[in-house]
């Protein structure tokens, strides 16, 4: 399993678009998701969260 240390975050965004109902996430690095319009509300509220809970520990550390 990698650690955060051995696997550097990423820093380029997803590409989000709908079809045929589905909402799809193409993501860097071959990632690739298909969610239901519910889902992908969900997962963009926690992706918010959690980028700014993020920022939060950057600047706490800094």
């Amino acid at each position: 399993m990698m650690t955060f240390e051995e696997h550097a975050p990423e820093g380029r965004a997803g590409e989000a678009f709908a079809e045929q109902g589905v909402v799809m996430l193409d993501g860097p690095n071959g990632v690739a998701v298909s969610l239901t319009p519910d889902a992908a509300e969900a997962t963009a509220r926690n992706l918010h969260a959690a980028a700014q809970e993020a920022r939060r520990q950057r600047s706490n550390d800094g």
